[in-house]
Formats: C-alpha cells, sequence, structure tokens
C-alpha cells in the first residue's frame, strides 16, 4: 500500500512520525502487530479492515522510525489506548515511542512521538457536515455558542477535542465536551486535567487533520520491569557495591 506523510505546517517540538495509507483488503497474516485474540472479536469486516490497515501501518512507521516491528507488541490501557511494549524476554531497553492510530474515510492514520511526550491525531474529511442537533453533545457554554454560529467549523473542532482525547490516552472516556478548543491558526495551548497539551489543525487534500501532543506519557509496566525493580531493591537492603558483598576471612 501507498504510504503518504503528513508534515504539520508548524513542527513539533521533539522528533515525531505522522503517517497515513489507504485501507485495502489484508489477512492477519500480512499484519505482524496484528492479535490474534483482538482481530477474532471483529464481527464487522469493515472494522476489522480498519485495523488491520492501522496495525500494517504502524510497523511500516516503527522501521521509519529505527525499529523492528518484530520485536514489539501493542498492549492496550484500561482505557484501550494503544501503547508499545518490547515482546517478553527480549530484555531490550530502547525507549519505544508513543503512538496513536485512527481511521477515516478509507485511510488508517498512525502518529508517533518521543518516549517521554505523547501524541494523538484525528482526522476527517474537511467538508463533512454535522447535524447541529448534535452540537450540544460536543460543546457546551460559550463555545457551544460560538459552534452554532459558526457550523462550517464544526469539523475541525470535532477532530480536535477527538485528537486531545487520544493523546491523554482517554479516547470517550473523557467527555468532549469538557475540551474547550480555541478554534484558530498556528499551534494553540490547552489546559486540562492538570496536562498542558498542544494542538495543531491543517488542511491535507480536503481532510482535516488534528494532532495533539503533551511530556506526560502513559506506559504500561511489564514483567521485566517488577523483576528488575525487585532485584534494585533487594540490591540496596544488602548493601551491595560494584561487587558481591562478602564476608572478611571466608572462602
Amino acid at each position: 500500500m501507498d504510504i503518504e506523510e503528513l508534515i504539520p505546517p508548524f513542527p513539533l517540538p521533539v522528533r515525531s512520525l505522522c503517517l497515513r495509507c489507504p485501507i485495502e483488503s489484508l489477512e492477519l497474516e500480512q499484519v505482524q502487530l496484528a492479535s490474534v485474540d483482538e482481530v477474532s472479536t471483529f464481527v464487522v469486516e469493515k472494522r476489522l479492515q480498519e485495523h488491520l490497515a492501522g496495525r500494517w501501518l504502524l510497523a511500516k512507521a516503527l522501521e521509519q522510525w529505527g525499529l523492528n516491528p518484530n520485536q514489539i507488541e501493542v498492549k492496550r490501557t484500561e482505557f484501550r489506548a494503544p501503547v508499545l511494549s518490547y515482546l517478553p524476554g527480549l530484555w531490550i531497553n530502547t525507549p519505544l515511542p508513543s503512538v496513536s492510530i485512527g481511521h477515516s474515510s478509507g485511510w488508517a492514520y498512525v502518529a508517533l512521538i518521543e518516549h517521554e511526550w505523547s501524541i494523538g491525531i484525528d482526522a476527517e474529511l474537511a467538508d463533512r457536515g454535522i447535524a447541529e442537533n448534535a452540537f450540544d453533545m460536543m460543546a457546551r457554554g460559550d463555545e457551544l455558542h460560538w459552534l452554532r454560529e459558526n457550523p462550517s467549523h464544526a469539523i475541525e473542532l470535532w477532530t480536535s477535542k477527538e485528537s486531545v482525547q487520544k493523546a491523554m490516552q482517554m479516547g470517550m472516556h473523557l467527555n468532549p465536551r469538557k475540551i474547550e478548543i480555541p478554534i484558530g491558526k498556528g499551534i494553540r495551548n490547552i489546559s486540562i486535567e492538570k496536562l498542558n497539551i498542544q494542538l495543531e489543525n491543517w488542511n491535507y487534500k480536503g481532510v482535516n487533520i488534528s494532532v495533539a501532543w503533551h511530556d506526560q506519557p502513559l506506559r504500561i509496566r511489564t514483567p521485566e520491569d517488577d523483576l528488575l525493580d525487585a532485584t534494585q531493591k533487594a540490591m540496596q537492603e544488602q548493601d551491595w557495591g560494584v561487587g558481591c558483598k562478602t564476608t572478611r576471612g571466608k572462602v
């Protein structure tokens, strides 16, 4: 499948990568980052192909990042946000980037950012309309009033909120009405849940793309993390130095 790189008008402050590809028919065997257990839960073919295309594109993004996708798996947080982890037993400590995956109008989208950050990406056709009776589900107060007076900005507002939800790794568990977006050009700063989130929107081939990011990522602990912590604690309790603790006069 053809892959397109999405370059924001204003560069992000740290290394990042945004890609998209068309959603085409794939078999599970062609997608190394797909989970058999997760794939088996999809009953709608369209949703299955979106998932497979997103995971296929993620593998390509990791290769561009300089990582081997064969050494990596995708885990889910309690809110179903994707988090990268090395396969158990590899004992690799190279930091992994944070990731966001999306699907819209026949395209899969993937965004990566440095491991000390978190990112969210969302996209919709710029000319897609949103019924006005749905506005009060996505905004409230002064923002809702502004949206009713400026309905042409509804898609930009919606993708912006979705990207923020993903950057916070909460998805729809965070009510979009609690996210107030200052509509305008350039990078916008949003304060929510004690986080300072930055947001950028741009139009690419008739698609409104929103990317949000902040510097407090979420990481899932692994069994290796637990073992390393237990080992470090044991060493501290036994007052180990560079070598092993020995008893004078004993062999």
